[in-house]
């Protein structure tokens, strides 16, 4: 009887790190579709590339400005970003 439990007990938490790994994903990429909303139109029209990967924020834009301006409003951006996810989504950003 035990390893019964045992095994539906197993197979529950991987369902569940499953569930997780997919609402991470999803949330990952809501809030890369979200970018122009969160951070307003100019400074995404100048992003050329934007991803997440280990929980950073990646931006690549094609300005020195831009990315100065970025790199200033850093935790900013980050709580915008999670604020919007409704969960800890990022903990940091990479401008490239």
């Amino acid at each position: 009887m035990g390893r019964t439990n045992d095994k539906s007990l197993k197979d529950a938490i991987e369902q569940m790190l499953n569930v997780y790994k997919l609402k991470r994903k999803f949330d990952e990429t809501s809030l890369v579709v979200a970018w122009p909303d969160i951070m307003g139109k100019a400074i995404a029209n100048r992003t050329k590339e934007i991803f997440i990967r280990d929980r950073k924020l990646f931006v690549r834009v094609e300005s020195s400005v831009i990315k100065n301006e970025l790199l200033m409003m850093r935790t900013n951006i980050i709580e915008k970003m999670n604020e919007h996810a409704g969960s800890n989504v990022i903990d940091g950003i990479v401008v490239l």
